[in-house]
């Protein structure tokens, strides 16, 4: 809490969330904003599954370097001076180490292109199999979202795994003088509650400012790039978005509250859960939201998520599309034949049976859904095709696609008119090698044995000037 305020006012936390995803970006006079509304903290969560697990196990960020800085840039300026902390969690996109790593030479970076001074704390997020396995053996392991139980192979075929922090090493981190704190992985909420809880205020309402925080401006309405206040009581959170196009309401706050989570009311964090169901939306002004009735409840054991992922193969891709009506109308047939084709030309160079695997997704028909697609038939007078070949090795991958784009391209059809190609390719090189291929293989609660032991803390001091 900012002791510059009236000590005769109630306990107050301020905290302000800049962006959705760190790289996303918000305008930087929302920011500005925020900041004449004097917060205690100012933080961005830099990560999600959303876009699957290659990016944790390749070590790379899903935004780009230069919007990651541009973001990152304008917050240390915001608040480095002003000696306000900055959080960012799930650095680089995944939270890993090369993650983390990467993040931390951006800071230092801008620091030396900036003269800014301060102390940086990096938080780890990566884990040790062998604890993974030894929780493991002792049954102090459970799936997480219906997945199988975890096996011993599956951790030691993990290329990386990762433990989602709460708010304690947070806590740590500031308590021994960070300012600013880039943490590997973590629970989207957790940097937020830890700057509630350190201000001395209760869980329940920690806990849900951090689910409000923890995308930016979303809560708000209508969708725009911005920044969001939360100013945190004991027993209440009123939210409202610096960007003045926005606003909250209660039904953007109470769609908000839904985000992300199996349960509408019930929000599973490491060392308890957040409960809902008795919330109260209030409109205070046309533009702020107030939120109270929040509960929360203490776990017996405190858990931490973890997800690891392994690679199962690499891919290559090829783009085209096809406006032929007569392809159109027996298109199922078609594809059919294309991949016998593949089948026997792909063994022909000595790839066995079973050696690749092979999708194609058909935009205008059934892409999005796939064999779960309700409507049977298209109307369309165009299809558009992403062919996705997955083998062993890119060699395969790449030869396998190959294939797969000539055949798709002049394979015969009943009543076709056309002599050459079938389908118009809009990229050269048609071919698109993706490189390797990753699932989540590891993604199960495992008991810790304290919130902090599974994510040290490393301090330094950054000096702007050389």
């Amino acid at each position: 809490m900012n002791p510059s305020r009236d000590k005769n006012s109630p306990k107050e936390v301020r905290l302000l969330s800049v962006t959705s995803i760190l790289g996303y970006g918000f305008p930087e006079s929302a920011l500005q904003a925020g900041m004449a509304r004097d917060p205690d903290l100012i933080g961005a969560d830099a990560g999600s599954t959303d876009p699957g697990p290659y990016y944790l196990g390749a070590g790379k960020p899903f935004c780009s370097r230069l919007s990651i800085k541009r973001d990152t840039r304008l917050m240390l300026l915001a608040a480095v001076p002003r000696g306000i902390p900055v959080l960012i969690s799930t650095s680089g996109g995944a939270g890993g180490e090369p993650h983390l790593q990467f993040m931390a030479e951006l800071v230092r970076e801008i620091a030396r292109e900036e003269k800014l001074d301060f102390k940086l704390a990096l938080i780890h997020a990566e884990q040790d199999p062998g604890f993974i396995k030894r929780q493991l053996a002792d049954g102090k392991v459970k799936p997480a979202s219906k997945r199988p139980p975890l096996t011993i192979e599956q951790v030691d075929r993990a290329e990386r795994i990762v433990g989602l922090m709460g708010p304690e090493p947070y806590i740590r981190a500031l308590d021994e003088g960070a300012q600013v704190i880039l943490a590997g992985r973590s629970t989207d909420p957790a940097p937020w509650a830890a700057g509630v809880l350190r201000g001395g205020l209760p869980p329940a309402v920690a806990w849900y400012a951090g689910k409000m925080l923890e995308c930016g401006a979303e809560p708000a309405a209508p969708k725009r790039d911005g920044c969001l206040l939360a100013r945190v009581f004991e027993d209440h959170v009123d939210l409202e978005p610096t960007n003045p196009e926005q606003a909250c309401t209660r039904l953007s706050v109470a769609n908000f509250a839904l985000h992300e989570n199996p349960s509408a009311v019930h929000h599973y964090e490491p060392g308890g859960m957040l409960d809902t169901s008795a919330c109260k939306f209030e409109q205070l002004t046309d533009r702020i939201v107030r939120v109270s009735g929040m509960q929360w409840k203490p776990a017996d054991v405190y858990t931490v998520k973890m997800e690891g992922v392994e690679r199962v193969g690499y891919r290559a891709i090829a783009m085209c599309a096809t406006r032929d009506p007569v392809l159109i109308r027996g298109i199922d047939d078609y594809l059919v034949r294309v991949r016998g084709i593949v089948d026997e030309k792909t063994r022909n160079f000595g790839v066995p049976e079973g050696g690749y695997q092979l999708a194609i997704r058909c935009y205008g028909l059934n892409g999005v859904m796939g064999e779960r697609e309700p409507v049977k038939t298209t109307s369309a007078h165009e299809l558009s095709f992403i062919v996705e070949a997955m083998a062993p090795t890119q060699e395969v991958a790449n030869a396998v696609i190959a294939i797969s784009r000539t055949t798709i391209l002049h394979a015969d059809f009943p009543g076709r008119l056309c002599k050459e190609g079938n389908m118009a390719i809009p990229f050269s090189p048609a071919d698109v090698e993706l490189g390797a291929s990753y699932e989540f293989g590891v993604y199960h609660i495992v008991d810790a044995e304290d919130p902090y032991h599974l994510f040290p803390i490393e301090h330094a001091h950054v000096k702007g000037q050389p």
